[in-house]
C-alpha cells in the first residue's frame, strides 16, 4: 500500500518523509549490483560515459535514466517498456512492505555519509521547507517530467540536506541502530565507493524519523531539475496521489559534512584563443605551464583574491581572474546580496557567457556542464571548444543564500557524494 498522501500525513508541516514499497534489483538476476548501478542522469559524462555503463551490464540503470533513440517520446517509451519488463522478469522487484531506508557511502579516504531514503511530501518554495539554491533549466525539467510521466517513477532519488542538532538526533540515533544490523546490499563501486542499504521497519523507528524531520528544513544538494519536475507532476495530478511525494535521500550535515565541488562549463565553438582574444582589458590572463593539479591549486590561490576561472582546450591552461570593476557594474545585476553578486557563476554568466562570448547559458548546442575536471578538459581538446574550469563555493555561502530566498546562477555547485543511481527506486502505482 502507497501511503503517500494519506490525510494524516497532509495534516502535518513540516519534511513529511513517507515510507514506500522500494523497486530493488534482485542480485541473482543481474552480474552484479556495482554493474548496475549509475551516477545521477546529469553527471554521466555522454557519450563516454554512457556507453562504458551500457556496456557493464545488459540491465544497467542508465537504460532507463539515458535512454538511447531518436526522439524524446520514443526514449521515453523505451524507458517505460523497459522497466515494465524488468518487473515482469523479476529483474527488479519490490520489497514486501512499505519501508523507509539507511543508505551509506564511504570511500577509502575517510569520508562516510549516512542518511535516510523516503518519498518526501513536495512543497513549494513559499513554504520555506525544501530550499532550492540552484536555477533549473526548463527544457531540462520539461525532459524529466516526461520520463516520470512514461514511466510512472521515481528513479533516483534527490539529495537534500538539512542541519540537526549538536547532540544526536533521533534521526541519527535510527539510523546508527539500523546500520549495526546486517543490511539489505552491499556493494562497491568502480569510483572505490561502497554503499550499503538497509530498510527501517519498526513502527516506533519509523515515528521517530519523521517526527524528528517534522521539524527540519531542507536544501536541495543535488537534484533541483528532478524536485521542480516533482512539482510540476503534482501539479498535474489532483490530490491526494503519488505523485504529491517524491523520492529523496536526506543527509544530516552536522553529523555528516558533504564535499562540495565545482561544475565546470565546456563551451562548443568557440576556441581558446577566440575566449581570451574577447578578454583583453576586461580580465587578468596568465597563461599556466602546469599539470591539471598545479593549475587547480592556481586556481584556488586567486579564487581567494576574487573571481577567478581556468580556460582549457588548447593544451594549455590559462588563469583569467581580476576583472573589470566596471565591466561587473554594467553587467551583473545590482538587485541581489553581495554574496549573490560576487559569486564565480554570476560573473560567468553575467559578464562572460552575456557580455563577451554572447553564449546563451541555457542552449545545449552552445554550453554543456560537466562535473569531471578531467573529462571536460578532454572534450574541449577533443572537440576544439573552450573549458571553463571553475572553484568550489562553500555551503555556508549556499545555505545562507538559499535561506534569503535567493537562487543561485544553474549548475552552480556540485555537492557529494551523490547517491547511485540503482540501488532503490520508487514506483508510483505501488
Amino acid at each position: 500500500m502507497n501511503t503517500a498522501g494519506h490525510p494524516e500525513a497532509t495534516a502535518r508541516r513540516g519534511l513529511e518523509l513517507t515510507p514506500f514499497r522500494g523497486l530493488r534489483y534482485d542480485p541473482d538476476r543481474v552480474g552484479s549490483l556495482a554493474a548496475v548501478t549509475s551516477p545521477p542522469y546529469d553527471v554521466v559524462v555522454r557519450p563516454d560515459g554512457l556507453h562504458h555503463l551500457q556496456d557493464a551490464d545488459p540491465h544497467n540503470i542508465v537504460r532507463l535514466i539515458l535512454p538511447q533513440a531518436d526522439t524524446p517520446s520514443t526514449r521515453n517509451e523505451q524507458a517505460a517498456t523497459t522497466l515494465r519488463r524488468w518487473l515482469s522478469e523479476g529483474v527488479l522487484t519490490a520489497d514486501p512492505e512499505p519501508c523507509l531506508y539507511v543508505y551509506e557511502q564511504h570511500d577509502g579516504d575517510g569520508m562516510l555519509q549516512r542518511g535516510v531514503i523516503g518519498a518526501l511530501r513536495v512543497t513549494e518554495p513559499s513554504e520555506g521547507l525544501v530550499l532550492p539554491h540552484e536555477d533549473v533549466m526548463p527544457h531540462v525539467v520539461a525532459d524529466r517530467a516526461a520520463l516520470m510521466r512514461a514511466t510512472s517513477a521515481n528513479l533516483e532519488p534527490l539529495l537534500l540536506t538539512y542541519r540537526g542538532d549538536a547532540t544526536t538526533t533521533d534521526t541519527t540515533a535510527v539510523i546508527e541502530r539500523t546500520a549495526e544490523g546486517p543490511p539489505l546490499l552491499s556493494t562497491t563501486t568502480e569510483d572505490g565507493f561502497s554503499h550499503r542499504l538497509w530498510s527501517i521497519t519498526d513502527p516506533t523507528d519509523l515515528a521517530l524519523v519523521q517526527s524528528d524531520l517534522t521539524r527540519r528544513q531542507a536544501l536541495i544538494a543535488d537534484g533541483h531539475h528532478r524536485w521542480a519536475t516533482y512539482r510540476r507532476l503534482r501539479a498535474e495530478h489532483p490530490s491526494p496521489s503519488p505523485w504529491d511525494h517524491g523520492l529523496v535521500l536526506l543527509v544530516d550535515t552536522a553529523r555528516y559534512p558533504l564535499r562540495v565541488r565545482a561544475i565546470h562549463r565546456l563551451l562548443h565553438g568557440l576556441p581558446v584563443q577566440d575566449a581570451l582574444a574577447a578578454l583583453d582589458g576586461l580580465f587578468r590572463v596568465r597563461r599556466l605551464e602546469l599539470p591539471l593539479a598545479k593549475a587547480l591549486e592556481a586556481l584556488a590561490d586567486a579564487a581567494r583574491a576574487g573571481n577567478a576561472y581556468l580556460l582549457a582546450g588548447d593544451g594549455a591552461f590559462h588563469l583569467v581572474d581580476r576583472p573589470d570593476p566596471a565591466l561587473l557594474a554594467r553587467t551583473v545585476p545590482a538587485d541581489r546580496p553581495s554574496a549573490w553578486r560576487t559569486l564565480d557563476a554570476t560573473v560567468l554568466h553575467a559578464a562572460l557567457l552575456a557580455h563577451i562570448w554572447h553564449i546563451p547559458e541555457d542552449d545545449p548546442a552552445r554550453v554543456a556542464y560537466i562535473h569531471d575536471t578531467a573529462a571536460t578538459v578532454t572534450k574541449a581538446e577533443r572537440d576544439g571548444g573552450t573549458a571553463v574550469l571553475m572553484h568550489p563555493v562553500r555551503e555556508d555561502v549556499v545555505r545562507d543564500l538559499a535561506r534569503q530566498g535567493v537562487t543561485m546562477p544553474r549548475k552552480s555547485t556540485s555537492f557529494g557524494p551523490k547517491p547511485a543511481s540503482g540501488l532503490v527506486l520508487r514506483a508510483l502505482d505501488l
